[in-house]
């Protein structure tokens, strides 16, 4: 268990911490048969409660500083037809989960809200706020200490949700669901960081749709942003854990492997490690993953950024850290181990798919990062 810390993620970062945050529920859990695909929802909370709970520890074990709460929508809408339970049922017992693990591993319990489905109806600003604060209520009156607004396309209604969610008095994060291109109108990624800070967040930044290198172009597209208003908030960055530079303006929603055969894109922990520390190096001081970015990669942030982190993760004990049990294998002259006891073997390995005949992209209709020339 880590040493007892303060809960308040900006009195952290005052003090000039690297903050951790943990990875994929619902898509890790999907994979795991407590959540059914298409629906995307959490009842495993009140179903499995011991999934969603093995899950969270297994983030913290990992090296994470926030557990989140497993709580998605703010209304009784999309869950399964043989799940009878109300949003706030499964909203309460996943915010049971996370403060029982937060106060086993000293975390910090961050609860999220995401878009509405009555933005892309009326976009009206009470309609919109009307819909966040039943799922906000659920998380103040279980006094989380961290609201995320999180998973948000279109920076007006971003905005709107930021001045609900700040007007509760919690530290409030706002990450955005976009790539380099910027949000559903066509507004800069730029643009959408500044409002984001003009709107009163402390800490901007994107999260999940994209890959963890775009998602850091994105974020310095950001940054250059903030920088020329003449703003600072903290960045955080918590990216897809598959590989998707040929997603289309809804990222890897669009792609054709989307839901079930996105495996072959997933990363690597040394891919996970080299973005930890191109995003340390450019500024992001909340990091960590989104769908697809299980226990194995925050456990590479964490030991990736052990020394700027104070700490390596209890999961560590179970990690060969400076290779060396593969060294002494090579060493023993086994073929299927040279080379592999160094990090420089590792960083540079362009993984195969072992599908003689499968692509490097897909060709998307409208790629979001790379040039339709190349797809052609």
């Amino acid at each position: 268990m880590a040493s007892s810390k303060s809960k308040n993620i900006l009195e952290r970062l005052d003090a000039g911490e690297l903050i951790i945050g943990d990875g994929s529920y619902i898509f890790t859990l999907e994979r795991r048969g407590y959540v059914k695909c298409g629906h995307m929802t959490p009842e495993a909370s009140v179903e499995y409660p011991e999934a969603v709970e093995a899950l969270a520890v297994e983030y913290a074990r990992a090296g994470a500083d926030i557990t989140q709460t497993f709580t998605f929508y703010s209304r009784d809408i999309g869950t399964p037809e043989d799940v009878n339970l109300t949003c706030r049922e499964i909203n309460q017992a996943s915010c049971d989960i996370a403060k029982k693990v937060a106060k086993k591993y000293d975390t910090i319990v961050a609860g999220g809200i995401v878009y509405t489905a009555v933005f892309k109806q009326t976009r009206n600003k009470k309609d919109v706020q009307d819909e966040l604060r039943e799922g906000l209520e659920v998380l103040i009156e279980n006094d989380v200490d961290l609201i995320i607004v999180e998973y948000f396309r279109n920076i007006i209604e971003m905005e709107w949700a930021l001045e609900l969610a700040l007007s509760y008095g919690k530290p409030v994060a706002a990450t955005m669901c976009i790539g380099p291109k910027g949000d559903q109108d066509g507004v800069s990624a730029a643009e959408c960081g500044v409002r984001m800070a003009k709107a009163g967040a402390k800490i901007v930044g994107v999260n999940c749709l994209f890959d963890p290198f775009i998602t850091l172009e994105t974020v310095k597209i950001m940054k250059d942003g903030l920088k020329a208003a003449g703003l600072n908030p903290y960045l955080m960055c918590q990216p897809l854990g598959y590989r998707t530079p040929d997603g289309g303006s809804y990222g890897w929603i669009e792609l054709p492997e989307y839901p079930y055969a996105v495996e072959p894109r997933t990363v690597t922990r040394f891919e996970v490690a080299k973005f930890a520390r191109e995003a340390y190096d450019l500024g992001v001081r909340v990091i960590g993953g989104c769908c697809g970015m299980e226990s194995v990669h925050i456990r590479a942030i964490a030991e990736e950024l052990a020394e700027e982190h104070g700490r390596l993760p209890e999961a560590s004990r179970k990690s060969d850290l400076d290779l060396s049990v593969l060294g002494r294998k090579a060493n023993l002259g086994r073929r299927e181990y040279l080379g592999k006891g160094t990090k420089d073997f590792w960083w540079n390995l362009v993984p195969a798919t072992g599908r003689p005949l499968s692509a490097s992209l897909h060709r998307q209709e409208n790629p979001q990062t790379v040039s339709k020339s190349v797809l052609n």
